[in-house]
């Protein structure tokens, strides 16, 4: 078949477009990214490594020849290729359709809830490997494990039957699945209103064979009886004995010891969730926890990108209120201070969560740590600029959260971060969709490299140094 994907670098989209390509059809793709001369991102060099062209988002990818076009909610109606689609009479498939065939098409497991779905997805697919039940995976984000094996890292086609998904709330397309297993992490308003969200949630749930959810979570334990469920306080899988680092945690399944290499309560959750689900696999706890041991993480959640005089950079993916809320309380484990930079994924999470960012914020930064924020991520499109990034600086400075700052220019952001870090300090950079962001934890990273030499004393090459050892210096 010959498929061409409108916005192929999304996560989501470009698993799709490999999974396709491996299995042999012929795949086109555009991006936005490419009319703004960004055309050597990794997701695009290994899709063209699978023979997929991609193309401007310009219309020239879609011609007689083509037979389905994949299409994102994010795709706006006036969009140049969707509109020669139609013109062409060609057939046109939301990505979530799409996904819906594999799902039927396996003995598949979806993933849902607004927060932990790429690492519940992640840690379940290192345990069902462990168990050598060679799975498929389609995941919303690049796996560290997958990457260094040569994939890109958010999809893989296994041997087996089990096919693990992440189930999208977003845009309410969980209500596709019909999945063996599903699980519901959590519900927070997040995209929509909660209302709505819960309905989408009860759907999902009434389609599945088998369903688990999370029975810590405000407000599940009533939306979901009688169905299984997994916790840190409460249910049938639950973890016991926890231990907490800056560096990951120890905990006990059924008398089963546990360690996870990556910090924070919220991964514990994510951990127990996948183990619950293994667990309802036949997948003994032995196994389980060899496969957790080893767990390598996902891109983007709580990477360290490096260390520099004891003062540490970390890169996230944290864009909700609870999502920032947790990757702070877990940064706050590893250092002293926390000096956080976070860029909202765009206006509209802006205006649907201004007063959930303050809440949130204001709760969990501490006297000693700082904040500075910057402008939405603005791709493209039609969305409304009039709540902005500085509506909930002003909002948290107004609450009392006294230590934030908004600066539109993330070059000036660096460095007053440099400026200000010292050793024991933890650096986190969140936000989400922007690719550049990356890109600026290291260059904060080597701003403070810069800063440190620019301050170091000639004696000793110490940064900040007090003199008070030595008896001349030098000028």
């Amino acid at each position: 078949m010959n498929i061409h994907f409108i916005g192929i670098g999304g996560i989501g989209m470009s698993a799709l477009a490999q999974l396709h390509a491996m299995g042999g059809d012929k795949v086109t793709g555009s991006d936005r990214l490419i009319n703004k001369g960004l055309v050597d991102l990794p997701v695009f060099n290994s899709l063209r490594a699978l023979g997929v062209n991609i193309l401007a988002q310009n219309g020239s990818g879609i011609t007689k020849e083509t037979e389905l076009v994949v299409v994102t909610t994010a795709i706006e109606e006036d969009n140049v290729e969707l509109v020669k689609a139609k013109s062409l009479g060609i057939n046109i498939m939301h990505r979530a359709a799409l996904l819906a065939t594999h799902v039927a098409q396996n003995r598949t497991i979806a993933i849902s809830g607004t927060s932990g779905k790429s690492t519940t997805t992640a840690i379940l697919y290192d345990i069902l490997v462990e168990a050598d039940l060679s799975p498929s995976v389609i995941t919303g984000a690049t796996l560290l494990a997958l990457q260094e094996k040569g994939f890109y890292g958010n999809v893989y086609r296994g041997a087996g039957d089990i096919l693990i998904i992440e189930a999208d709330e977003s845009d309410g397309s969980l209500v596709n699945y019909s999945p063996e297993i599903g699980v519901c992490l959590n519900i927070q308003k997040d995209h929509k209103e909660l209302d709505i969200l819960k309905g989408f949630f009860n759907t999902f749930s009434s389609q599945c064979k088998q369903f688990l959810y999370n029975a810590d979570e405000e407000g599940l334990k009533e939306q979901f009886k009688g169905f299984k469920t997994f916790g840190l306080e409460e249910g049938d899988t639950r973890a016991e004995n926890i231990l907490m680092d800056g560096f990951g945690s120890t905990f006990f399944i059924d008398g089963v010891k546990m360690h996870i290499n990556t910090p924070g309560e919220h991964n514990i959750k994510n951990a127990v969730a996948a183990i619950a689900v293994a667990k309802e696999l036949g997948v003994p706890l032995n196994v389980i926890a060899a496969a957790l041991e080893k767990f390598k993480g996902v891109y983007r959640r709580f990477n360290s990108v490096g260390v520099f005089n004891k003062i540490e950079v970390i890169d996230d993916f944290a864009h909700n209120p609870h999502k920032i809320k947790a990757a702070v309380k877990a940064t706050q484990l590893r250092g002293k201070r926390v000096l956080a930079y976070f860029q909202p994924h765009s206006f509209a999470s802006i205006q649907l969560l201004t007063s959930e960012f303050i809440e949130n914020i204001c709760a969990t930064l501490r006297p000693q740590d700082k904040l500075w924020m910057t402008e939405a991520y603005y791709p493209g499109g039609t969305i409304p600029q009039n709540v902005t990034a500085e509506t909930i600086v002003k909002g948290l400075l107004k609450s009392g959260c006294a230590n934030v700052k908004f600066n539109s220019c993330r070059e000036e952001i660096a460095k007053e971060i440099a400026a200000e870090a010292k050793e024991g300090d933890i650096i986190i950079v969140m936000g989400a969709r922007d690719p550049s962001l990356t890109g600026f934890a290291k260059s904060i990273l080597k701003a403070v490299e810069t800063s440190y030499k620019k301050s170091a004393c000639p004696e000793c090459m110490i940064g900040n140094c007090c003199l008070k050892n030595h008896k001349t210096v030098k000028i």
